[in-house]
C-alpha cells in the first residue's frame, strides 16, 4: 500500500513539475505567434504609408519638420536608437492626434503641435508613440486584430489586402492600445525623456489638461480620446516622478517653438 501511494505521490509530483515548466515556456515566442517576420513588417509598413499618404498632406515645410525633427532626434539618440529607422512624417490635419505604423513609422499631426504649449509636451506624446515601436506594440495589435496568417497573406499579395488595408490603418491612428500596452507606453516615455533631459512633468500635464470634460475644445483631440482613463495616466506618471531628481536642457532655441506653432497654424 505504501510503495503504491509512493507512486501515486511521485506522478503527481511529475506532473506538477511539468506542468510549472511548460508554463514558464513563452511558447508565442518559440512559435513566433507574437510577432511577425522583419520582412512582413517591413511590407506592412510600405503599404499602411502608400494608402495613408493618399487621403492625407504631408508637411514639407523645413520650418515644420525640422524642429520636430530635433524633438525626435534627440530622443533617440539620448536613448540609443537608431533616427535613420524612424520614419517621420508630419501630416496637415485639424485632429490632435499622433499615432505610429508598422516599421517604425511616426506620424505627428499639425495640429497636434498647435495644442502642445511647450516644447516638452510635444516632445511626451512622441516619446510614448516611440515607446509603442521600440516595444512592438505595432504589430502585436495587428497580430491580436486581424491575425498571423491574415497579414502574411496581405503581404504576400493575398486578394484581401487591398481591402482591408485601409481599416488596418484606420485602427492604428484611431483606437488605443489596451491598458497594459498604454501603461507601459507611458512609463517609457518617461524614461525616454529623462533620458534626453526633457521634463516629463508637462506630459502628465498635457494628459490632464486635454483629459478635462471640455466638450467644444474636446471636438477634435483624437489622441487624447482614443487614449482613455487620460487622468489615471496622469497621476501615475506624477506619481512616478515623486522623489525623483533629473536634469532638462531646452532642445529648442524659443523663437524656433514659437516659429513651428505660427506654422502649423497658417
Amino acid at each position: 500500500m505504501k510503495k503504491v501511494l509512493f507512486q501515486i505521490l511521485v506522478l503527481v509530483a511529475v506532473f506538477y513539475g511539468m506542468w510549472f515548466g511548460l508554463s514558464k515556456v513563452d511558447w508565442l515566442k518559440i512559435f513566433k505567434v507574437e510577432q511577425a517576420s522583419k520582412k512582413t513588417e517591413e511590407k506592412l509598413g510600405e503599404l499602411f504609408w502608400e494608402v495613408f499618404s493618399k487621403t492625407e498632406k504631408e508637411v514639407k515645410n523645413k520650418k515644420v519638420t525640422l524642429p520636430v525633427d530635433s524633438l525626435l532626434t534627440k530622443l533617440c539618440e539620448a536613448n540609443g536608437f537608431d533616427r535613420k529607422e524612424i520614419k517621420l512624417h508630419v501630416i496637415e490635419s485639424d485632429d490632435v492626434n499622433a499615432f505610429a505604423f508598422p516599421n517604425k513609422h511616426l506620424v505627428v499631426f499639425t495640429s497636434l503641435i498647435a495644442d502642445s504649449r511647450s516644447e516638452a509636451e510635444l516632445a511626451g506624446v512622441m516619446a510614448h508613440e516611440l515607446a509603442h515601436i521600440q516595444k512592438n506594440h505595432v504589430m502585436k495589435k495587428l497580430i491580436k486584430e486581424v491575425g498571423l496568417s491574415a497579414l502574411i497573406s496581405i503581404t504576400t499579395g493575398g486578394s484581401a489586402g487591398s481591402e482591408v488595408i485601409k481599416s488596418m490603418a484606420k485602427t492604428l491612428s484611431s483606437t488605443a492600445y489596451d491598458r497594459s500596452l498604454e501603461s507601459e507606453a507611458d512609463m517609457k516615455a518617461v524614461d525616454y525623456l529623462i533620458e534626453a533631459k526633457i521634463d516629463p512633468a508637462p506630459f502628465a500635464d498635457f494628459l490632464a489638461r486635454l483629459g478635462k470634460d471640455e466638450p467644444e475644445e474636446m471636438k477634435h483631440l483624437t489622441w487624447i480620446s482614443t487614449h482613455p482613463e487620460s487622468k489615471e495616466r496622469s497621476e501615475k506618471i506624477i506619481e512616478s516622478l515623486d522623489g525623483l531628481t533629473y536634469d532638462t536642457q531646452p532642445v529648442l532655441a524659443p523663437e524656433t517653438w514659437e516659429l513651428l506653432k505660427e506654422k502649423v497654424k497658417e
